[in-house]
């Protein structure tokens, strides 16, 4: 039996237009063609990514309707981090200063990691923390923390 593909994640969103706007910034095209609306408004966008993987956003409307089990996320902190591949470690910069100068929040200020990547943690509209990332870089290499 061959393993399972991880193909598609998708984040259900309190506000569709907001959720659009921050993934736009951070550099994903998101076509107008792609996003699935009603007379109540937009439920569904998918963003397809150039490896064949989908992040789609959902409206809590349409996830209360395909999950019955679905409930809105209630307590403190952020159980994951969606990471994204940039470039270099410039474009991690940019981004991520663009991110804050539209008014979103920041977990972890762009850093080389110990393995070398210029990294940073930026929160969506919903909570949800992604992560900016360039290839790592030798030259920025360390050890790993002392946990």
């Amino acid at each position: 039996m061959r393993a399972p593909i991880l193909d598609q994640l998708n984040l259900v969103v309190s506000d569709m237009t907001r959720s659009i706007d921050f993934y736009r910034a951070i550099g994903l095209d998101i076509p107008d063609s792609t996003v699935w609306s009603t007379d109540t408004g937009a439920h569904h966008v998918v963003m397809k990514m150039p490896d064949g993987f989908e992040l789609a956003l959902d409206s809590h409307a349409l996830a209360e309707d395909y999950n019955a089990g679905w409930r809105p996320f209630e307590g403190e902190g952020n159980r994951s981090v969606m990471s994204f591949r940039y470039a270099d470690a410039e474009e991690v910069d940019r981004v991520f200063e663009r991110i804050v100068a539209l008014g979103h929040g920041a977990s972890q200020p762009p850093y080389y990691t110990f393995w070398g990547s210029r990294y940073a943690i930026v929160v969506d509209p919903d909570g949800n923390h992604v992560g900016l990332m360039s290839p790592p870089d030798r030259e920025h290499r360390g050890a790993p923390p002392k946990i």
